[in-house]
C-alpha cells in the first residue's frame, strides 16, 4: 500500500490541474480578442469568422457614404445618400 502523503499529494495535484484547466480557454479567448485586427495589406477583413472584401469607404458629415471594393478586374461601387437612397454599381474591365 502507498503512503498516505503520496496519495494525498497526487490527488491534490490532479485537483489543481482540473481547477486551473477551466481557466485556460477563457484566458486564451481574452488575449486573442483584445487587439486582433486584419493587417492593412490584406484585401479582406474577418467579420463573424468570414472573409469580407475590404473596401475604401468615405463618409460625409451629412450621413452619406461611398465605398469602392476591388475584386480582381471588377470594381463594385456602393453609395448611399443622406436621405437613404442606396445604389450599387459593378464595373468589370
Amino acid at each position: 500500500m502507498k503512503p498516505l502523503h503520496l496519495t494525498l499529494g497526487a490527488f491534490a495535484a490532479a485537483a489543481a490541474v482540473l481547477a486551473l484547466g477551466g481557466w485556460a480557454p477563457a484566458l486564451a479567448q481574452k488575449g486573442g480578442k483584445n487587439g486582433a485586427k486584419t493587417p492593412e495589406t490584406f484585401s479582406y477583413e474577418i467579420r463573424n469568422g468570414r472573409r469580407v472584401p475590404r473596401g475604401n469607404r468615405v463618409a460625409s458629415p451629412d450621413g452619406s457614404w461611398k465605398e469602392e471594393v476591388k475584386d480582381g478586374p471588377c470594381v463594385t461601387v456602393r453609395e448611399q445618400t443622406a436621405p437613404g437612397e442606396y445604389r450599387e454599381v459593378r464595373k468589370c474591365d
